[in-house]
């Protein structure tokens, strides 16, 4: 047993694997301007959590265009008409564009999740604001991966 976790730890390490977040903190994206559509709260925490960063002096750099959309949908309901489940979906266009205003590149990120309902709408308030956090997360995680192949 011991073997083969030290075998596969010498793998891991020598075959260069680093995890996506590793230099996230130190790695700033810059673009000429950034153009934030949509949901406020979704737009604000993607740009915080990428540190994207607005610099115009720079001339030859691209517009960041990002445009997100958040819906929660009743899903089933039961005989009584009382919803049982819920469907929550972030939805976040993102575009990168020349001086020209021309698409160099864009993607679509769309996330979703569902839930049942609870009882204590409190509750249920507080769980639908963590999902719609970890969509977020998931999203700024496939934005990274995205950013970084242009």
């Amino acid at each position: 047993m011991k073997k083969t976790f030290f075998i596969l730890l010498f793998f891991i390490s020598s075959c260069g694997y680093q995890p996506i977040y590793v230099n996230k903190s130190s790695e700033i994206y810059e673009f000429k301007k950034i153009v934030l559509s949509g949901d406020n709260y979704i737009n604000n925490k993607i740009v915080n959590i990428l540190s994207i960063k607005e610099n115009n002096e720079i001339n030859d750099k691209n517009i960041l265009h990002i445009s997100s959309s958040f819906s929660t949908e009743e899903i089933s309901k039961n005989s009584k008409g009382q919803v049982e489940i819920y469907k929550s979906t972030i939805n976040v266009n993102l575009q990168i564009k020349d001086i020209n205003n021309q698409i160099i590149q864009k993607r679509n990120f769309a996330k979703e999740f569902r839930y049942n309902n609870k009882q204590n709408k409190f509750n249920l308030a507080q769980y639908q604001s963590s999902i719609k956090d970890d969509l977020i997360n998931k999203i700024v995680s496939d934005t990274i991966i995205f950013l970084n192949s242009e």
